[in-house]
């Protein structure tokens, strides 16, 4: 039986490693990928769950609240790895909103969960986050910005799922005589 008090603590912590590894600065923007089924041990996409959704959010939320992040929150490819993110987020970053909305069988359960628990929900096509944490690898490298960089996490897995995590940063430009600060 997965414990779900520890999907939303082991969450939380690597969500508190990101943030400081990425120097995260409030209005930024954290994109997450998670397949449910992968986090209770199930191939991707074959047991979605709700309860392990909810764990995941209880263990984002707060955090991404106290240091004034925006969360986006991945959608599964049948509908293209769309974005559930608060509108104030869709409105400070002009990201154009799509007609979808997200439930357990077409988009997963983060993001259906994440339509019902966010504060003013919207659906984007695309993005360009700041960081972002991979839960059983779902993909999300497509939402981050130029240039990735991988944070090696402690904890490998949230539940059995694999857990990877990137921040970006801004691209080098220049030649030999360029200087360049951390």
């Amino acid at each position: 039986m997965l414990d779900l008090q520890q999907i939303e603590l082991q969450v939380n912590q690597a969500l508190q490693e990101l943030i400081s590894a990425a120097r995260l600065q409030p209005g930024q923007i954290v994109v997450v990928g998670c397949s449910t089924s992968e986090v209770g041990g199930h191939s991707i996409g074959q047991n979605s769950s709700l309860d392990i959704a909810d764990a995941v959010l209880n263990g984002l939320l707060p955090l991404i609240k106290q240091q004034g992040l925006y969360l986006a929150v991945q959608g599964c490819e049948h509908i293209n790895r769309a974005l559930v993110v608060e509108r104030a987020c869709a409105v400070e970053y002009q990201l154009e909103e799509v007609l979808v909305f997200p439930h357990q069988k077409a988009g997963g359960a983060l993001a259906a969960r994440s339509m019902e628990r966010f504060a003013d929900p919207v659906v984007v096509e695309r993005i360009a986050a700041h960081a972002g944490m991979d839960i059983g690898d779902t993909f999300i490298g497509m939402h981050l910005r130029q240039v990735a960089v991988p944070v090696r996490p402690v904890q490998k897995q949230i539940g059995h799922a694999h857990l990877t995590m990137a921040r970006t940063r801004p691209r080098y430009i220049g030649g030999p005589r360029s200087h360049y600060r951390d």
